[in-house]
């Protein structure tokens, strides 16, 4: 019987290889015993659980597995009627003050993976107390997948609430102002034509690339860096574009193109964004970034007197953080960002109206807002390579073995160490302010390279001095 283990994110495996109906009954079962048990169960009454699906192969089907085995074991299921993206399943779960989600996508992976991602009640991913419990349920020997039982699955268009709650949380007054013409590249993922919804009385024209549903994505991962974009980049030569968005294939990450096809950097997004929020918007907050985290956001704190929490790498801490302090702005380096006076969730889709509402209010090109924010608080450079090791045995003590093994150099390239951060993987930080990580991929068999420097040049020779010098 094979293991399933949640990740950085859920769990994820390989279409018919670990991902096959079995496993997800099994593990929708195990999802089941921890929802009716002491340790899920949240208040009276008859457990009620939302269950969504992205575009990827066979999703829905995998949703309605999950749905029948949670109603076997007598909780009662909101199925969504259409596919959504993770964001949407997420409000849904605390909008409609229910037990939990669960939403079947793989997000970026390649096309051959499917996943189960599990929200709480707030909306927020699941931490280590609720994945740990729902992986005790599974190796409970004892129980078998429940075949009958009295739950009672109800389908609906979960997307209306949702798309009402961002037309609220935006400025359309000052959209309705403005008169961008914008690219969405949705990587033929679940956010699909959501922001024409949300924009449709506005005088935005919006253009969306990959907007078919293709499981196979077109041979590449639904996930918005820059190797995966070269489409994006010919379209957005085509035609005079203002910006360009793009959407991962399950709608919580985001990366932007500006006028000229440069593109806009996940981590330049978090600091515009909180900018935005806090100078255009007077809204107030600490700010949350990971280990993996842009030193951009270490200087705007810095600066402007703000708090400044710093999380692994894996969006449930900071949804983690976000439940309990006051943030304003939450972001991972893959382009996941969070924002005061929503759900403790990421949101791609959000974080693009966002994007528009900055260049509403600034009367700006987006490449302009970026340039006067670099001028402020410094220019980095942030670059991320990623080592396949599927071919390798035994590979969490490999990769335990290699982060060892870096740790303990004392300069790189010329410049001394001054700071070792272990709290995840391994981050080097040097007196110029440059910096190499490494740690093992929660979410697939990949060890990461992330650095960063004031110049390009340095930030690429960081990456290519971490790969040769741990002779692999």
């Amino acid at each position: 019987m094979q293991e399933i283990r949640f990740g950085t994110d859920g769990w994820r495996g390989i279409i018919s290889d670990n991902f096959t109906f079995e496993n997800v009954r099994r593990l929708a079962q195990a999802i089941a015993d921890y929802y009716n048990g002491p340790a899920g169960k949240r208040g009276g009454g008859q457990t009620k659980i939302a269950v969504g699906y992205d575009t990827r192969f066979l999703s829905d089907k995998y949703a309605q597995t999950v749905a029948d085995v949670l109603s076997c074991n007598k909780i009662n299921v909101i199925l969504s009627q259409d596919f959504v993206p993770t964001p949407c399943l997420s409000f849904a779960v605390n909008s409609k003050r229910l037990n939990a989600g669960v939403m079947i996508t793989a997000s970026h992976n390649p096309p051959q993976y499917n996943g189960i991602k599990i929200k709480t009640a707030s909306g927020a991913a699941a931490g280590l107390e609720v994945t740990k419990g729902i992986e005790r349920c599974l190796k409970d020997k004892g129980k078998r997948i429940k075949e009958k039982g009295k739950g009672l699955i109800i389908k609906q268009d979960l997307s209306k609430d949702y798309i009402k709650f961002l037309r609220a949380y935006v400025n359309l007054k000052r959209l309705k102002k403005a008169k961008f013409h914008i690219l969405v590249d949705v990587m033929h993922g679940s956010a699909n034509f959501l922001l024409q919804r949300v924009l449709k009385d506005t005088p935005m024209r919006l253009e969306f690339l990959h907007a078919d549903i293709n499981p196979s994505f077109e041979g590449i991962p639904p996930e918005p860096i820059l190797k995966n974009l070269t489409p994006t980049i010919k379209k957005m030569k085509s035609d005079s574009f203002d910006i360009g968005l793009v959407l991962d294939g399950d709608g919580d990450r985001i990366a932007a193109f500006g006028a000229n096809t440069e593109f806009i950097h996940p981590q330049k997004i978090l600091g515009l964004l909180a900018l935005h929020l806090l100078r255009n918007r007077k809204m107030k907050g600490a700010l949350i970034k990971t280990i993996a985290g842009t030193t951009l956001i270490d200087k705007i704190t810095q600066k402007l007197g703000l708090k400044l929490y710093e999380t692994p790498v894996g969006f449930k801490y900071i949804s983690s953080l976000m439940e309990k302090e006051n943030i304003l702005v939450g972001g991972e380096e893959a382009g996941g960002i969070g924002f005061t006076k929503y759900i403790p969730e990421r949101d791609g889709s959000l974080a693009a109206l966002l994007l528009l509402e900055m260049m509403a209010y600034c009367k700006k090109p987006i490449l302009q807002i970026l340039r006067e924010m670099e001028a402020e608080f410094g220019r980095y450079y942030y670059v991320r390579n990623d080592l396949h090791l599927s071919h390798v045995s035994g590979l969490g003590s490999q990769i335990s073995n290699l982060i060892k093994k870096f740790k303990s150099k004392k300069e790189l390239l010329g410049r001394k160490v001054i700071c070792v951060k272990d709290f995840d993987g391994v981050k080097l930080i040097c007196e110029d302010e440059s910096w190499l990580m490494l740690r093992g991929s929660g979410t697939e068999p990949l060890l990461r390279f992330y650095a960063e420097a004031k110049t390009l040049k340095r930030a690429k020779q960081l990456l290519d001095f971490g790969r040769q010098s741990l002779a692999i």
